[in-house]
C-alpha cells in the first residue's frame, strides 16, 4: 500500500476511535441544518451543486453547507467526528472504514462512470491500451482513481506499470508535461481533459464506456445519522440529476458559476462529455454490477480486504422512496 494511503486511513482510524466515544445529535428541527464535506471542489460532483445552486435541497426543506475537506479521508473523518452529516468522495474509503468498525455507509450516487480518460498528441497512433508499451505516460500521483485504473487496464491487457515510463505529477498538473511535449500520452481527469482538448490534444480510451456503471463518487453517512434530513437529502439530489440530464444548458451554466477561474468553453465541453459517457449517473441508485466494479479495483491494488456486502452497505431505504417519488 502507497505510504500516503496508509498516512490516510491512519488519520480514519483515529477518526473512528473518536466517533465511537461521541454523542449522537440531536434530531434537527423542521427547517434542517446540514453539512456536506466534500474532499474537493470537483467537477465530478456537479450534481451536488446543481443540488445546492439549482434549490433542490431547499425544496425538500433543508439549508445544505458545504465544506470542502482536501481529501477523501479528511471528509469522511468528518462525518466520523460528528463535523458534517454526510461525505462526498470514493465509496472505497467508506469501505476500508467499515472495515475497520465504523457504522457508516452509502446512502446515494453522485459518480456512476470511471471519470478518467487517455488523451493523446494528435500525432500519436492509439488504437489500444497495448499501445502505451514503452512510452512515456503522465498521470497523476498515487493513490488516486486515475492511475490505479490506468495500472488495471494495463495489468487486464498484460502488462504491468513497468511496460511504460510513468510520470506521476499532482492531480490537475497532468496537462503540462503534455502540453509542453515532455510527453505525448496521459491519464486525465476533467476539466484538464477539455483544458488539453482545446489545445490540440485528443481523447483516444474513455475509461467510463470502458467500464459502464462504476461506482466512482457517493454521499457517505453514519448509521445513526438523522433519517428524516437523509431522506430529504437524497430525494433532493435525486431530482437534480433528472434535472441535469434535461436541462444540459441550466447544468453547465450552473457548473460555470462553481468553477469562474475555467474558460467557459472548457466547462461546457466537460459537462457535456460527462452526460454523453455516463459519468453523471440518471438516478441516485448503486447497482450491485456498479459497487462491485469499482471495490474490486481497489481489492485488486490491495487498499480493500474484501467485497462489502451489498445489502448491508449500500442503504436502500433512503435510495428506494427517492426513485420512486414524483
Amino acid at each position: 500500500m502507497a505510504p500516503s494511503l496508509r498516512k490516510m486511513l491512519t488519520a480514519l482510524t483515529t477518526a473512528l476511535a473518536f466517533s465511537a466515544a461521541s454523542v449522537s445529535t440531536t434530531a434537527l428541527a423542521a427547517d434542517k441544518k446540514v453539512t456536506i464535506s466534500q474532499a474537493f471542489q470537483s467537477m465530478l460532483y456537479l450534481p451536488l451543486y446543481v443540488a445546492i445552486d439549482g434549490g433542490f435541497f431547499t425544496k425538500e426543506g433543508l439549508d445544505v453547507t458545504k465544506q470542502t475537506a482536501g481529501s477523501p479521508s479528511a471528509a469522511l473523518s468528518a462525518v466520523l467526528s460528528g463535523s458534517a452529516d454526510f461525505s462526498l468522495h470514493g465509496p472505497e474509503w467508506t469501505a476500508v472504514a467499515s472495515e475497520k468498525g465504523a457504522d457508516v455507509d452509502v446512502i446515494a450516487n453522485v459518480v456512476n462512470g470511471a471519470a478518467v480518460w487517455i488523451a493523446t498528441a494528435p500525432d500519436v497512433k492509439f488504437t489500444s491500451i497495448k499501445d502505451v508499451k514503452g512510452e512515456v505516460v503522465v498521470s497523476g500521483q498515487m493513490p488516486t482513481t486515475s492511475t490505479s485504473l490506468f495500472f488495471r487496464a494495463l495489468k487486464e491487457n498484460g502488462m504491468s506499470p513497468g511496460d511504460v515510463k510513468l510520470v506521476q505529477v499532482p492531480l490537475g498538473s497532468e496537462i503540462g508535461p503534455l502540453v509542453a511535449g515532455q510527453s505525448k500520452i496521459a491519464v486525465m481527469y476533467e476539466p484538464g481533459l477539455d483544458q488539453a482538448v482545446a489545445k490540440g490534444i485528443k481523447v483516444v480510451l474513455s475509461f467510463p464506456k470502458l467500464y459502464g456503471e462504476y461506482a466512482f463518487s457517493t454521499i457517505t453517512a453514519k448509521r445513526s445519522v438523522d433519517p428524516d434530513s437523509a431522506a430529504r437529502f437524497v430525494k433532493g439530489l435525486q431530482n437534480a440529476l433528472l434535472y441535469m440530464q434535461s436541462n444540459p444548458a441550466e447544468t453547465a451554466a450552473i457548473a460555470r458559476k462553481e468553477f469562474p477561474t475555467l474558460d467557459a468553453p472548457v466547462v461546457d465541453a466537460a459537462v457535456k462529455r460527462m452526460l454523453a459517457d455516463g459519468v453523471y449517473p440518471k438516478n441516485v441508485d448503486i447497482t450491485p454490477k456498479a459497487l462491485t466494479v469499482a471495490m474490486d479495483t481497489q481489492i485488486a491494488l490491495g487498499n480493500l480486504k474484501q467485497q462489502p456486502k451489498y445489502d448491508t452497505f449500500i442503504a436502500r431505504n433512503y435510495i428506494q422512496p427517492a426513485l420512486a417519488a414524483k
